[in-house]
């Protein structure tokens, strides 16, 4: 591989990373996702992706990630994820621990902020997530009029924005909470449909 297919993928990504940052802890991570797009859009086919399970059980999951250039290993990364550290991790600590295995491998590779989250930051912060999460739930179902319901939209609209542009996944699971727990509000009559 010649570093010359490198160094302007990685200037590439610093350069358009304003704006696109994700806070945990108060620190800025370029996601996943982002990454993964910055490195196919410089180097295509030319980069390659290899995840493997190193452990699976029932209490947790890790996974290696490798990241190849023209067929040469440039970095690796390894995730754990506790199947018991959150409701997610319950049904796809598979999955978390793959994106996050990936996510360390292209920081390790370059592509960074220059800030490489933690298992304990990311573990941290979709655990404090689906806390939060969870409670505002708890306290829609608790509902008992409009007005009760028109408060609660407005003191979780923020976090409901949050977790929408942040985590695509968590998103879609309270939505599905959400939209049961609306339809059972509407069905006792404390909420109009629509």
């Amino acid at each position: 591989m010649s570093a010359d297919k490198l160094i302007p993928t990685i200037a590439d990504f610093k350069k358009g990373l304003k704006g696109k940052t994700t806070k945990i802890h108060n620190n800025d991570y370029a996601t996943v996702g982002l990454r993964i797009g910055y490195l196919r859009k410089n180097l295509g086919t030319a980069a390659t992706i290899s995840s493997n399970i190193v452990h699976q059980d029932d209490k947790k999951v890790i996974v290696r990630s490798e990241v190849f250039i023209d067929g040469k290993l440039v970095s690796t990364g390894l995730a754990e994820e506790l199947r018991a550290a959150s409701r997610i991790n319950q049904t796809s600590a598979l999955e978390n621990a793959e994106t996050s295995a990936v996510g360390r491998a292209l920081a390790m590779l370059g592509l960074t902020n220059d800030k490489i989250a933690s298992a304990e930051e990311v573990s941290g912060a979709i655990v404090q997530s689906d806390q939060k999460l969870t409670e505002a739930l708890t306290e829609l179902d608790k509902v008992s009029h409009v007005g009760a319901y028109q408060e609660w939209l407005s003191t979780n609209k923020e976090l409901m924005q949050k977790v929408k542009q942040q985590d695509a996944y968590a998103w879609q699971l309270f939505l599905e909470k959400f939209n049961h727990i609306k339809s059972n509000l509407e069905t006792k009559g404390v909420i109009q449909n629509g």
